[in-house]
């Protein structure tokens, strides 16, 4: 029988385990991408590690998130990242070169290649036929060490396109639709891989659109063929050479099935505040816009920004709309600007920002309290764009303009127009300068760390049994964002861990890390609900946590990448035997797992007492004996600490 993408590229980087869905398999990783709001903690990982040199075919470290520079800590930050570059053998993208996903497509993938990144989004890359993967930084840490990546294999999901999308709707729609169908939580465990004749029409770029919001979808990664429009992509980058044809053979077969028919879509928006929350375009109609914002990893493209400015063209933005463009690589910006699309912009009345993430992520940019926000970002959780209050809609580049335009949500095809349907131009302005390579050889190179930047912390080991109080009980679909927030506040603590755990819940409860100060050394628990942990693979919503006293989180359900970031900092993550018993918890109930050392190690019960209300119950765990050990050890870097002999 024959084999899908997905299979393809698992096998041939298969170290470890079998290909069963659900069993732990190894896999060997060549390349990695870290941002900056992740990668400072990665470099002090690797410091804490020994870690000589990088290991993997190629590691980039991009500056995108962290870029508007309030004040010193930003700025020290990167001195501090291009030191550890240099040091270590990394790549790096100083700030205003752009957002990592665009770039690491122009400049690194390789199809067939695998690429692991502390980014959420690094899946982005399975557009061009590479296994691409998010994880937490100290996994990224331990695979540019040359160590094996662990995940449980996925099934593979199939969806087949068929159909050419219509005027006025393109890319981010289909990935609208999947959510539409699916929510936030549809593809937990999943790798989804597109084939059929729609890809016909689809360019690289638009394959990165939908293949970016598949960590929306909660899926391990998502995959495109490598086939004759990748290779046009690659040419037009002048990397053909390094293009290599992957394709599903015609016998292969899917875990899962799915078809969606491009020719019958049309323009969708998600709600507020998530990005499963999707509906038809014509149910919103209507409702005032005062921000319309373009960009983002989501939405990357050159054609993402032309036919924005191509609708625009000879006509102003709204006067009640802040109209923002955030261009995502400077190579986009100067081919905007070549072709004239930047002109149009501009004089439409478009406010043009550094290339890099932006309001995406909460840096700059905030929507006013409950004003409407239509934005071609891929995450609308509240309170993400920087304003607790906020009212973001996630929509297509078309929906955006046609909002900026009449400054109300407006289905474009009732714009007096024809539809500008823009491609990328054959011949590219290449800035293959804007990322710099390190020198042969990093051996006595200081990391050049500022004030801001604090040591690793370390943890205990897990003591042989827990008792304290439920610190705080969430509902479902609870973000990293809700976790540990992003935003010009607070990412500049991100190499501060004890500065940064100010901040954990803080957009659920501002009182929580005062309120846990009593039991920091004895311990508490998180209690939560299903699909816990979605979103970014930032580590810093497992690390604060733990710093601040967490030792487990109990809840219905994990999203995968927080789940191992828990493991990774010995924080015990673990699931109700039985969901009424997450009814009967009230916050601050007094918990006490009387065995728990020993019960992990045994087996997957977990015996609990309700101290407070007097009851017992039972949760399970589902930890390999890797991810134990990590546990048992106080986190991956105690067990790697243990293994080396330090």
């Amino acid at each position: 029988m024959g084999q899908n993408v997905a299979e393809k590229l698992i096998e041939s980087h298969l170290v470890e385990g079998k290909m069963e869905a659900g069993s732990e398999i190894g896999l060997k990783i060549d390349q990695t991408l870290t941002q900056d709001a992740t990668g400072t903690m990665v470099m002090l990982e690797l410091e804490a590690m020994n870690v000589p040199r990088a290991k993997t075919d190629v590691s980039v470290q991009y500056v995108d998130h962290n870029i508007l520079q309030n004040d010193f800590k930003n700025a020290e930050d990167h001195l501090f990242l291009r030191s550890a570059c240099q040091r270590f053998g990394i790549w790096y993208s100083r700030a205003g070169n752009g957002v990592s996903h665009p770039i690491h497509m122009e400049r690194f993938g390789i199809p067939g290649k695998t690429l692991l990144g502390s980014d959420s989004h690094t899946c982005a890359a399975g557009s061009m036929g590479m296994l691409a993967m998010g994880a937490g930084g100290l996994e990224v840490a331990f695979a540019i060490a040359g160590e094996t990546f662990h995940v449980k294999m996925p099934k593979i999901w199939g969806v087949k396109l068929t159909g050419e999308l219509p005027k006025w709707v393109s890319a981010k729609d289909v990935i609208l639709e999947m959510l539409r169908r699916h929510d936030v939580a549809g593809g937990v465990g999943k790798i989804i891989e597109y084939y059929g004749p729609g890809l016909e029409s689809l360019s690289a770029m638009d394959r990165h659109v939908i293949a970016n919001m598949g960590a929306e979808l909660g899926a391990t990664a998502t995959v495109f063929p490598s086939d004759q429009e990748v290779r046009r992509f690659m040419k037009s980058q002048r990397r053909e050479d390094q293009w290599v044809e992957i394709l599903a053979d015609e016998d292969c077969t899917y875990d899962l099935h799915e078809e969606i028919d491009l020719s019958g879509l049309e323009p969708l928006i998600a709600l507020p505040s998530s990005p499963g929350n999707v509906v038809p375009i014509k149910e919103v109609e209507g409702k005032e816009v005062y921000q319309v914002m373009v960009g983002s990893s989501a939405n990357p493209g050159y054609r993402d920004f032309a036919v924005v400015a191509e609708i625009m063209k000879g006509k102003r933005a709204h006067d009640q709309v802040s109209f923002d463009v955030n261009p995502t690589s400077r190579q986009i910006l100067e081919n905007l600007a070549r072709n004239g699309h930047l002109e149009k912009l501009v004089l439409s009345g478009a406010r043009i920002h550094q290339a890099g993430c932006n309001g995406c992520i909460g840096m700059g940019q905030a929507p006013a309290n409950g004003r409407p926000s239509l934005r071609t970002v891929p995450r609308n959780f509240p309170g993400r764009s920087g304003t607790k209050e906020d009212s973001v809609y996630l929509c297509s580049p078309e929906i955006a303009a046609a909002g900026a335009l009449t400054g109300k949500i407006t289905d474009p095809r009732k714009l007096d127009m024809e539809y500008p349907k823009v491609s990328e131009p054959d011949t590219l302005l290449i800035d293959a300068d804007a990322v710099t390579p390190p020198p042969a050889d990093g051996r006595g190179i200081e990391l050049d760390k500022g004030s801001n930047i604090k040591p690793l912390p370390q943890f205990k080991p897990l003591s042989e049994s827990l008792e304290g109080p439920v610190s705080i009980k969430t509902g479902e679909n609870i973000s990293t964002d809700d976790i540990m927030p992003a935003g010009s506040k607070v990412l500049p603590f991100r190499s501060n861990i004890p500065a940064i755990s100010d901040f954990v819940f803080d957009q659920l409860d501002e009182t929580y890390p005062e309120r846990t100060k009593p039991y920091r050394e004895s311990g508490h628990f998180i209690v939560g609900g299903d699909n816990y942990g979605q979103g970014s693979s930032r580590e810093h919503a497992a690390i604060a946590p733990r710093f601040l006293g967490v030792q487990a989180v109990l809840v219905k359900g994990f999203a995968r990448i927080h789940r191992a970031n828990l493991t990774n900092f010995g924080i015990v993550p673990l699931y109700f035997e039985d969901l009424k018993d997450y009814d009967r918890i009230v916050q601050e109930d007094i918990l006490s797992f009387p065995h728990i050392r020993k019960e992990i190690q045994e087996g997957e019960r977990v015996t609990v007492k309700n101290v407070t209300q007097g009851y017992q119950f039972f949760a399970k765990h589902n930890m390999t004996k890797r991810e134990l050990e990590n546990v048992l050890e106080g986190g991956m870097i105690g067990r790697y600490r243990k293994k080396m002999g330090h």
